[in-house]
């Protein structure tokens, strides 16, 4: 098979690519995993279409990119857990794999995948790549939107982006899951204490600059609560128009990857009582935020 990448959207060239020729079970060539990066870097979003993956071939195919992030920021922990820590759950399935209820406290935790966010950005040292794995789909919604961060940012008014370049932001799970409500545990507050992060950041493969956003900031250091949210809220509508989404449309098995340092993302509802399984592998990034160049 030769391996072929092409964009997704051909009216949008630049963001979200699908990758063919290439079979994630077994093991890739090094020209492989190199087209596959330089793609990540042009695209920022890559889909692999019928990939049957067991959980250790997406562990397996996950390493070629760098270390494995574990699984802390599931609220499920311990033996309750369904799946390894080096990966995320990101399903409406209990451990013996049934539908958790409505009111579930794990599956009402995980409505926060519906707003728009960067996966581990509340950790000091955040995600690089994350690799979705759709093992069971429901009949109808469940597709992910994706933001392009760099677009969002060449895109900004050069006042703007004058204002904003060197601003440092508060990242939490207790911000983001806060916005819908959800309430949490003195125990939990403290595991997720707020890490610093870059509001502008710059991609150490491109050297291009990108918002770094997410609804896990609740902060701006510097600046009032008030008039913070209101930027992020701003800068958030901004980066979110629709000439800067794409929306991938999940059919069984395919694997999605993308680059959490320039895009942000977000599920989209589906029927509460159909299945919706999906595995998540994620690569953790080389340092911090604040270690790179902004």
């Amino acid at each position: 098979m030769k391996l072929v990448i092409v964009p997704a959207n051909p009216a949008a060239p630049h963001f979200a690519g699908e990758v063919s020729g290439i079979d994630l079970t077994q093991p890739l060539a090094p020209q492989q995993i190199s087209a596959i990066e330089a793609a990540m870097a042009r695209f920022a979003v890559l889909a692999f279409r019928n990939q049957v993956l067991t959980d250790d071939q997406q562990i397996a195919f996950t390493r070629y990119f760098g270390p494995l992030e574990q699984a802390t920021g599931d609220i499920v922990q311990g033996e309750a857990r369904r799946l390894p820590m080096a990966l995320n759950d990101i399903s409406n399935l209990d451990r013996e794999g049934n539908i958790r209820a409505r009111d579930d406290r794990a599956r009402l935790f995980g409505l926060g995948n519906r707003l728009w966010h960067s996966d581990s950005s509340f950790k000091t040292i955040p995600a690089r790549f994350s690799l979705l794995s759709a093992r069971q789909i429901p009949g109808q919604g469940g597709n992910t939107e994706f933001g392009d961060m760099r677009a969002a940012w060449d895109t900004l008014d050069r006042a703007t982006q004058g204002e904003i370049r060197g601003l440092i932001t508060h990242h939490s799970q207790l911000y983001s899951r806060e916005l819908l409500g959800f309430p949490f545990t003195d125990a939990e507050r403290e595991q997720w204490a707020p890490v610093r992060q870059r509001l502008v950041r710059r991609h150490a493969e491109t050297g291009r600059l990108s918002l770094y956003l997410s609804a896990h900031i609740g902060q701006i250091e510097g600046m009032p609560t008030p008039e913070a949210r209101a930027l992020l809220r701003d800068l958030t509508e901004h980066a979110t128009q629709r000439e800067r989404t794409h929306a991938h449309v999940w059919q069984q098995h395919d694997l999605v990857m993308w680059d959490n340092r320039i895009t942000m993302h977000r599920a989209r509802p589906f029927p509460a009582d159909q299945v919706r399984d999906m595995r998540r592998t994620t690569i953790e990034d080389e340092a911090p935020s604040l270690q790179q160049g902004g």
